[in-house]
């Protein structure tokens, strides 16, 4: 008898499949394989089979316009994004200032397109060229802030940590050490309104426009002419990683 295939098998013989209609061999980031294999031990190179190595476009992916735009990455690359859209519409429904709004927008934007690990300071590195300092660096501390109560204002460990983590789990003593921190900061309302208008348990009967939030991106964010990932900031190469992410060099 032939044993069933599991999960994991059926979605890389899917992949498998997709990446043998391309005409270019497409192959993962050292990211998105170390901890499935161990980092120590050489890759072998795919074969290339008389084919070349995808060096742009994806043809899997929406294609990105040539300037594009916060909104952009968001339709495409971030999409459905409903979380954030819920997040920040909460914190307009409860009268939060524009730079929360932003922020709560934005927040969660390197797990949506980039990474999930300190998603919090990639977030942030993501955006501090485009926003008020004050916005990318609440979007930092959110990172820690969230993993600890403060109940003066209404934020409470959330019980998805606990379902998720266990009862017992304690945050990194770099999280604690920034934690500290910015507790003690002028801006800690701001990245403390973040976590008060997360949402750790989604409701996905709540359906939010991106059009919603315009005036409020306008004001707050300052797209480049150019386009996000070719105006030469700092985390321009951020962007054009979450828009060509299987580009081989």
């Amino acid at each position: 008898m032939i044993p069933a295939m599991t999960t994991l098998e059926k979605a890389e013989a899917a992949e498998r499949a997709l990446s043998e209609e391309l005409d270019r061999v497409v192959v993962k980031s050292v990211i998105y394989t170390s901890g499935e294999r161990d980092p120590r031990v050489p890759v072998p190179r795919p074969p290339d089979q008389g084919k070349r190595y995808m060096m742009g476009h994806d043809p899997r992916l929406a294609r990105m316009p040539d300037r594009p735009t916060l909104f952009d990455f968001f339709k495409y690359r971030f999409a459905p994004a409903n979380h954030l859209m819920q997040s920040a519409r909460l914190a307009l429904k409860n009268g939060a200032g524009e730079k929360v709004v932003m922020a709560c927008l934005v927040h969660d934007i390197a797990i949506a397109g980039f990474i999930r690990g300190d998603h919090g300071y990639w977030g942030a590195q993501l955006v501090e060229p485009y926003v008020d300092e004050e916005v990318s660096w609440a979007i930092r501390y959110h990172q820690a802030l969230r993993f600890f109560a403060d109940e003066a204002v209404g934020y409470h460990y959330p019980e998805m940590y606990v379902k998720l983590f266990g009862a017992d789990y304690q945050p990194d003593e770099y999280i604690q050490r920034d934690y500290r921190y910015a507790r003690e900061h002028t801006w800690y309302m701001t990245s403390r309104l973040i976590c008060i208008n997360d949402l750790y348990a989604f409701d996905p009967t709540v359906q939010v426009r991106l059009e919603e939030f315009t005036d409020i991106v306008g004001r707050n964010f300052k797209q480049p002419k150019e386009g996000l990932g070719f105006d030469a900031s700092p985390s321009a190469h951020m962007w054009r990683t979450i828009m060509w992410p299987t580009k081989y060099l």
